[in-house]
């Protein structure tokens, strides 16, 4: 067959009576296919380079300005000003008669017309997109002339119908913040993590840098801005991923867990083969740019250049730094189970691979009696450990022969599936509320070991190096692992509920839990990947197999199940639900450590041009004040709630700052890189970047189409009763986490899955005696109960309290990064 191990397009022997030449057809028709789909691709993109390029207009148009000018021209209504009369008699008379010269000088002046109107309408875009006014503005009250003014340019200006990276050309580059507004940000964070003689020093640092090299430093850092178009991403995503040495198991990389409710079958391989197939038609979409960018209010579009890593990617280890590599199309993915590494290819002729027809690839894999070859089973233990052993290792036993193709196969391919032999216990449930009190009581074990199981695995059961890894368990529980320095989480949030609505509304299952349909041809053999392991690698990948079970047994993770309430009382008391839940993790962490720490949340700034991340640092004057309140026994009712009020309102003022551009720690973390470069020495910059996050927050975003889910409640009633849609409503993740930032501090990330339910992913280490992720998800659980109740009974007087304030964007689930 065409995919055969080592197959080959011809080979000839030689015999007594002559040549034999055995050609296979088959392997020339892959190689065909395989061309023409490239092929198809590259003009795809090419094509949709050019749309881009237009819009906010479109081809059609431009034809159009074309005729007009042709027209006028041929009228006797030259609007050229004669230009057209002198291309045709300078440039095309020696070429073309006269009246063909006439005809090709006004498609060329109609075509550089409506190219300088599409460049002026895409200036006046960039400029307006530039104002971030909108997010400022008091919920309910009258939003005053100038936001009323942009939003009707805005909607003038912009184009209908965006493919994906059309927005790209217009977006803002990312403003440099003024190095005095940056010191006072900075200095007003701090305070409430010094006593005044630390805080004064603090002070005099950081006017001896203003008055020293920050301002040499800050015009360094205009000029980087000058002449790229984000002056913090590619230094962040080089400093703070790629030269890091240690392990980006736990370290970087995070994790996403299943939905949380349904479970539409218990068959390993066909859930398996539903959500591969299910990523291959999302990564079609991307190719072709059908889908949609997120456009905050309908107005904003976020930048997107984070999708053009997400599939076909590979961080690849190096001495001192890694790199990425992004390879243009793949044709199959690398599954591993049981030690053992396969290809399996995802396309018959040119046609992407059925459910079903992947299933018997899979089920193949299953049945295989074949063992692991030497060495094999922990191989991906080298991706998991330090990134310099690997790196040598790569280079001395990967570089050619059979190593190399195999491990090619791995690196090449658009991602990873784990058909792994753990089962998780979780999902369903028959009760009315899918997650009640006692089911989470005693789902909390098992969900602590879900996402053990998924952020770290055994260490050698996961390629850490793979833009993503699905796993899916012996039980048909998935969920899927992220490196993090080609992208944030929302990007793989959104591509990940989008293969579970596949998986559910789209392909489905028949009655005994097997995917739908029926093959076209007889099932591809998978590929198993052959490897010749020698002692002494073998030593290497033992060596960084010890390397990362002592960094994962180390891991203290613990979920945490909010379903007393959620942000349905949270709008109710009239305060945006992050803050509230920053506040929440302010007063449990105080309560857990006794002081105030630096605290921070992700937020993003992808309003502006390859925008990633910026830092919100919730813990504030504001916030220190009414944690203190709360723990002051004298301090009244209504006082803590007016410092809880203000409290919520400054961290949505930072929140919105950080969005807009004007975040502290991003702009600190490029001055920093600029005095490496230069070998200038600031002790203030060295303090800044050297303070330990002890509380790391994030919150997981949620996307979802309602409209498509109705859609699918009507017309497939059966199968939505048969998993549990009908009762549910909705397609709920668990969310998802990530490893502690700090060696004696909490990593924290939350998502809002419902009206009432919120899921909290707490990681600690075991070996810091301060932390206890299980006792921290307690603190979280009794603060969340004491803002309840001191916020019952007072909202009659919130419903009258004045200059109560709400972002356009309420909360940062549309997009929050881990």
């Amino acid at each position: 067959m065409a995919e055969a191990h080592e197959a080959v397009a011809f080979s000839f022997t030689v015999g007594q009576e002559g040549f034999y030449v055995d050609v296979s057809y088959d392997v020339f028709k892959a190689l065909f296919y395989a061309a023409y789909r490239s092929w198809k691709l590259r003009c795809c993109r090419t094509l949709n380079s050019f749309y881009n390029s237009l819009y906010p207009g479109h081809p059609l148009r431009g034809i159009a300005c074309c005729g007009i000018v042709a027209g006028l021209y041929f009228k006797g209504h030259d609007p050229s000003y004669q230009a057209i009369d002198w291309l045709e008699s300078n440039l095309f008379r020696r070429y073309l008669e006269p009246r063909n010269g006439k005809v090709l000088a006004c498609l060329v002046v109609g075509s550089g017309v409506y190219v300088v109107l599409i460049q002026l309408r895409q200036y006046i875009l960039k400029k307006l997109f530039s104002y971030h006014g909108w997010m400022y503005q008091e919920h309910g009250k009258d939003a005053g002339i100038m936001p009323k003014i942009w939003s009707g340019l805005v909607k003038l200006c912009v184009g209908r119908n965006p493919s994906l990276f059309s927005c790209q050309n217009f977006l803002p580059s990312l403003p440099v913040p003024s190095l005095d507004e940056t010191l006072q940000r900075y200095l007003r964070s701090v305070r409430p993590l010094y006593d005044d003689a630390e805080y004064q020093r603090m002070e005099k640092l950081a006017e001896e840098f203003k008055q020293t090299i920050g301002k040499r430093l800050q015009r360094y850092l205009w000029l980087k801005w000058f002449i790229s178009t984000n002056y913090v991403s590619d230094w962040w995503e080089k400093f703070i991923y790629l030269r890091g040495r240690s392990a980006i198991m736990v370290n970087s990389n995070f994790y996403g867990l299943d939905a949380i409710y349904i479970r539409p079958t218990t068959i390993q391989t066909a859930r398996a083969a539903n959500l591969t197939c299910a990523a291959f038609r999302y990564r079609a979409e991307l190719d072709h740019e059908n889908i949609k960018p997120l456009m905050v209010q309908k107005l904003v579009p976020l930048c997107t250049s984070q999708y053009e890593r997400q599939f076909n990617t590979i961080r690849i280890p190096g001495k001192e730094t890694d790199k990425i590599v992004h390879y243009a199309n793949s044709h199959h993915i690398a599954v591993y189970h049981k030690g053992r590494w396969y290809k399996v290819f995802m396309f018959y002729k040119d046609h992407l691979l059925e459910p079903c027809e992947l299933q018997l690839q899979l089920d193949e894999i299953i049945r295989d009696p074949t063992q692991p070859a030497y060495g094999e089973e922990h191989l991906a233990a080298l991706t998991a450990g330090e990134r310099t052993l690997w790196a040598e290792a790569r280079d001395t036993y990967f570089r050619s022969g059979g190593n190399r193709y195999s491990l090619e196969a791995i690196e090449k391919a658009a991602f990873v599936l784990v058909l792994d032999e753990e089962e998780f216990e979780i999902g369903t449930s028959n009760n009315n509320s899918p997650w009640s009190s006692h089911n989470e009581r005693s789902m909390t074990g098992k969900l602590d070991d879900y996402a053990h199981a998924i952020l770290h695995g055994k260490a050698y059961n996961r390629w850490f190096d793979k833009s993503f890894t699905f796993v899916v368990s012996k039980n048909a529980v998935f969920g899927f692992n992220v490196e993090h320095s080609w992208a944030d989480a929302p990007i793989s949030g959104h591509m990940v509920e989008y293969v579970l609505s596949e998986d559910i509304m789209h392909f489905g299952y028949d009655e005994l839990g097997n995917t739908c349909g029926t093959p076209r041809f007889t099932a591809l053999k998978p590929i198993k990947l052959k490897w010749n392991i020698s002692e002494n690698c073998n030593i290497m990948i033992e060596k960084s197999l010890a390397q990362a079970t002592k960094l994962y047994n180390d891991v203290d993770l613990h979920v945490y199940v909010q379903d007393l309430y959620g942000k349905r009382l949270m709008k109710k008391f009239k305060l945006s639900p992050d803050a509230y839940i920053q506040m929440a993790l302010q007063l449990a962490h105080y309560r857990d450590s006794g002081h105030f720490n630096l605290t921070y949340e992700a937020s993003m700034t992808r309003l502006f041009r390859d925008g990633r991340t910026e830092t919100v640092r919730s813990c504030s004057i504001e916030s220190s004040a009414w944690v203190k309140a709360m723990e002051d026994p004298t301090v009244s009712r209504e006082e803590c709630v007016r410092l809880l009020r203000a409290a919520c309102d400054y961290h949505q003022l930072q929140y919105r700052d950080a969005m807009s551009g004007k975040g502290i720690d991003r702009h600190l973390f490029c001055l920093y890189v600029l005095s490496k470069f230069l070998n200038l020495d600031s002790p203030f910059l060295h303090q800044v970047l050297q303070e330990p996050w002890k509380l790391s927050t994030s919150q997981t975003p949620t996307i979802y189409d309602d409209k498509r889910l109705s859609r699918f409640l009507a017309e497939k009633p059966q199968m939505a009763e048969k998993v549990g849609l009908t009762r549910l409503k909705c397609i709920s993740s668990a969310g998802g986490g990530f490893g502690p930032v700090a060696a004696d501090g909490y990593g924290v990330s939350y998502i809002i899955a419902s009206e009432d339910l919120i899921f909290f992913h707490i990681s600690s280490n075991k070996s810091s005696p301060e932390t206890d992720s299980t006792r921290f998800g307690q603190r979280i659980k009794q603060a969340m109960e004491d803002m309840r109740e001191l916020l019952e009974g007072q909202t009659s007087s919130v419903g009258s309290s004045k200059g109560e304030k709400k972002s356009l964007i309420d909360s940062p689930s549309a997009d929050s990064s881990s």
